[in-house]
Order: C-alpha cells, then sequence, then structure tokens
C-alpha cells in the first residue's frame, strides 16, 4: 500500500498546534504493539496501525540520546525526525499518520531529564511511557528499567513529575514481582501518581518467555485499582486475533499488549485473519521505501517474519542483502523502490533528515574525493554490490567468471588494486587495457575485487542471466 501524504497535518504539526486540541488517549479496551528494540520503528508502526493494532509503542529510546537529538520536519518523507547532530542518524522518526496513537517508550533514571524529553516530544506523540521492566543489563547498571521496580519511590517521582509537567497522558510498563501482594501494593503506588495506565508483564524481572506467565497475577492487580491494566506476556499462546482477547480476558485486564507473536507476524491483529508471509513482508518493505527506513533496521524485522525460512534459497539470497533496493528486488518491488528513490531525490534530499554532522560530511567528502581522483580516471564504473548469495559455488564468482573467460580469449589475467576509506574497500580491475570499478564502496577487500570483476562482466557482456535479474536494481 502506498502511503498517503497529508501535508495540513504535517504543517500543523510543525508549527507545533497545542496539544490541547487533540483528543486524549484512552488505555482501555485496546490491542496495542508492545515496544520492541529494532522492531518498533516507523514501517512496523504503521503496518500494524493497519492490520488493526489500536495503539503502537516505539522501541526503547534513552533519555540522554532524545535530549540531546535536534527536532527536523523531513518534507520529502512527510515525517518529523529527530536527529543525533553528533552522527546525523534519525532517533526518533514519526509522521501525521500514527501521531494520534502512538506511545514513546522512554528509558530514564532520572525525572528532570524525562520531563525535558517528554516536553521536547509531546507535541508528535499521543502518549509517553516509562519502561520500569526491562531486565537488560544494559538498562539495569543505568538504573532504569527493572532497575527501578526496586526503588518505588524514585519510580513514582518520575511519574510524578511527567504527569504535572506533560499535556499527554504518561504510563509505565512493569514486570511482576514474586509475591502477588507486593505486586499489588507497587501498582498502587504507582497509580496514585496520577498516570493513565500501566503495563504489566504477567513474569517476574528474572523469567523469560520459555516460563509459563502469570495471568492470575494480572487478575489481582486489575482488582485493585482504577486505572487501566494492559496484560503483556502472553505472545507464547498467540496464533491469531481471538487469542489476544483470550489473554486478555484471562487477565482481567482493559487492554492487551502484543510483543513477539506481532514482531513474527504483525497481522495477528487482524480480525479477518492472518495475512500469508510473502504479502506481509511485501507491505512491510513498502513502508520501509516510502520512509526511508535504515536497510539494517528493515533486514532485521523480515528476518523475524521469515525465522527458519531464512535458510531456504531465497532466504539465504535475502541475508546476503545490504541495500533496500535488492531486498525490494527479492519480492517484485525492485521497479517500486527505484521510483520512490528518484521521487525522493527530485525532493532534494532523499529524505535525508536536514543536518549531516561533521564526521559524517567528512567521510563522504573524503570518498567523493577519491572516486573522482586521477586513479578513477578512464576507469568505467557501475554501482554493483558483490552479494555471495546470488553464486552457486565458487567457481561463480565474478573474479573467477573473468579468468576463465581471460584464459579462453588468450589474453592477460586480470589484475586488482584496492583502496581503502576507513573501514571500507573499493578496487579497481585492469583488462584488456580497460579499467573497471564498483561505485559501491565494500567492507571488505575481497568484497571490492569482487565487485570490480563484476562491473568488468558487465561491460564485456559476460554475466549469467541470473546476476543480471539479481543486479538489475543496480544497473540504472
Amino acid at each position: 500500500m502506498q502511503s498517503m501524504r497529508l501535508p495540513i497535518q504535517i504543517l500543523a504539526r510543525s508549527l507545533g498546534i497545542s496539544m490541547k486540541t487533540r483528543q486524549r488517549l484512552d488505555y482501555r479496551d485496546k490491542l496495542i504493539l508492545a515496544p520492541m528494540v529494532r522492531v518498533g520503528t516507523l514501517p512496523m508502526r504503521l503496518l500494524a496501525l493497519e492490520m488493526g493494532a489500536d495503539i503502537v509503542y516505539t522501541e526503547e529510546l534513552v533519555d540522554l540520546k532524545l535530549i540531546k537529538s535536534i527536532r527536523r520536519p523531513n518534507a520529502a518523507l512527510g515525517t518529523v525526525d529527530f536527529v543525533d547532530p553528533s552522527d546525523g542518524t534519525i532517533v526518533f522518526r514519526t509522521c501525521a499518520q500514527e501521531t494520534s496513537r502512538l506511545v514513546l517508550q522512554l528509558g530514564t533514571s532520572d525525572p528532570n531529564r524525562a520531563l525535558a524529553v517528554g516536553q521536547l516530544l509531546q507535541r508528535d506523540i499521543a502518549g509517553l511511557d516509562i519502561n520500569m521492566g526491562c531486565p537488560k543489563e544494559f538498562s539495569i547498571k543505568g538504573g532504569m528499567g527493572a532497575a527501578l521496580l526496586s526503588d518505588p519511590a524514585k519510580a513514582a517521582l518520575i511519574l510524578r513529575t511527567l504527569c504535572s509537567g506533560l499535556d499527554i497522558p504518561v504510563t509505565c510498563k512493569i514486570r511482576i514481582l514474586p509475591d502477588v501482594a507486593q505486586t499489588i501494593d507497587l501498582v498502587q503506588q504507582l497509580a496514585a501518581t496520577g498516570i493513565a495506565a500501566i503495563g504489566i508483564h504477567a513474569r517476574t524481572r528474572d523469567e523469560r518467555p520459555q516460563h509459563p506467565a502469570h495471568p492470575e497475577v494480572l487478575r489481582a492487580v486489575a482488582q485493585a485499582v482504577d486505572i487501566p491494566i494492559i496484560a503483556n506476556g502472553g505472545s507464547k499462546s498467540m496464533h491469531c486475533h481471538e487469542d489476544l482477547r483470550k489473554f486478555q480476558a484471562d487477565c482481567g485486564a482493559a487492554s492487551v499488549m502484543v510483543a513477539r507473536a506481532a514482531q513474527i507476524n504483525v497481522s495477528i491483529f487482524r480480525k479477518e485473519g492472518l495475512l500469508p508471509m510473502d504479502e506481509l513482508i511485501e507491505r512491510y518493505l513498502r513502508l520501509c521505501v516510502d520512509y526511508d527506513n535504515a536497510p539494517h533496521n528493515a533486514k532485521y524485522c523480515v528476518q523475524s517474519i521469515l525465522r527458519e525460512l531464512q535458510e531456504t534459497p531465497r532466504g539465504k539470497r535475502f541475508l546476503q542483502c545490504q541495500t533496500l533496493q535488492q531486498m525490494c528486488e527479492i519480492w517484485q518491488l525492485g521497479d517500486y523502490c527505484r521510483r520512490r528513490q528518484r521521487e525522493l531525490r527530485t525532493l532534494g534530499n532523499s529524505g535525508r533528515a536536514e543536518v549531516e554532522p561533521p564526521e559524517a560530511q567528512a567521510k563522504r567528502q573524503k570518498l567523493e574525493e577519491i572516486s573522482s581522483g586521477d586513479e578513477y580516471s578512464n576507469v568505467i564504473c557501475r554501482n554493483m554490490p558483490f552479494l555471495r548469495s546470488t553464486y552457486p559455488s565458487d567457481n561463480h564468482l565474478p573474479k573467477t567468471q573473468l579468468y576463465v573467460h581471460a584464459a579462453r580469449e588468450g589474453k592477460s589475467p586480470p589484475a586488482y588494486e584496492t583502496q581503502q576509506c576507513d573501514k571500507l574497500f573499493r578496487s579497481i580491475c585492469s583488462f584488456d587495457g580497460q579499467r573497471f570499478s564498483s561505485s559501491f564502496w565494500e567492507k571488505n577487500k575481497k568484497q571490492a575485487e569482487q565487485g570490480a570483476a563484476l562491473v568488468a562482466l558487465l561491460h564485456l557482456g559476460q554475466l549469467e542471466a541470473q546476476v543480471l535479474r539479481d543486479n538489475g536494481s543496480l544497473l540504472n
């Protein structure tokens, strides 16, 4: 599905229209996409909403990272980007289509930092959630996540500070404690701060997905407080839409939040039933293209959908992909990706945020200077990354094919010279009085040489049909 552009809404948000004009988020009787690291980025959140989710959470974002970010409306994509000025990376990206149903989960251990982040972000989100349940070492060492379960006073102070200082509803997400009475006491303390709801993972800090959930604890908690309880932790028993509501009922909760089951197949939110895997991936990749999603993030999410199918020939070919274009080719979206990228180029910034830090600018200029230097004069160049999965054996590798071609034609074998810039490599292949190179900078010397040989084979008309199909997106 091609994304819709809503320029009026985007303009309103970019001008900072008061949050008081927006309807306050209601946490009762909702199906919710849980916060998941590397999964809860913009394309997956939009797909979850399309599939029937009522509310979507971001992945956990740390206060120290957000507080130094710069807010930049991105006209090319129709998004608002929060950019790390030190390296130009996108810390958080959102758009008008999700604003009224988006909750940002924050990792924090300090009420003042949390408030500063909330004030920076509240025009672009519908709610702010504080992570008080993550058991990962990184969170706990920083006094965040599950560490706050051991310090209820600090947890309550953070929530009170936010509730009194923000215009949007505040929530938190916790895990149950080993004792039911202790869990009820903790939730009552947190509820008294003025929060709008509380998400509860039905396992303790030390339990993992293989351990059974404890819906009976959530039932007891729900009966002890007036605010909505959002049940989480039931993915192991969730295989279709009806299972979500069953877990909600078992927990006596106001709403249900889904993590792993949605990571595997986000169409679990559909009342009509699960979508076929390929259709799901196609829809997801279209959104990745529309919103210029980072290739490594898109790849991680598709891997979660493919699961054991990563071991199939198509799955192995996918694992070799380095760009969105290459991924799209596998699901017959190559033309769509090319059109969208051309469209973004005409808009000026190719969808990138309007912030380029000195370090990134210097690196880009260095690569451009090398590529335009004397060594690359009279070099035949094409943008052709080397994809190992395209070749069934070492005998089919570009360097081998070119070597065999040279022997068959009675010519001297090709020679290679390679340059390195930081941790990237680019090679020039000299053969039969001509020089060839791929303009794609590879991760190691061997791949760079294979890329250069690939360009030579293309120019000489020696590429196999399958290789041409797999690299067809790169020939324009």
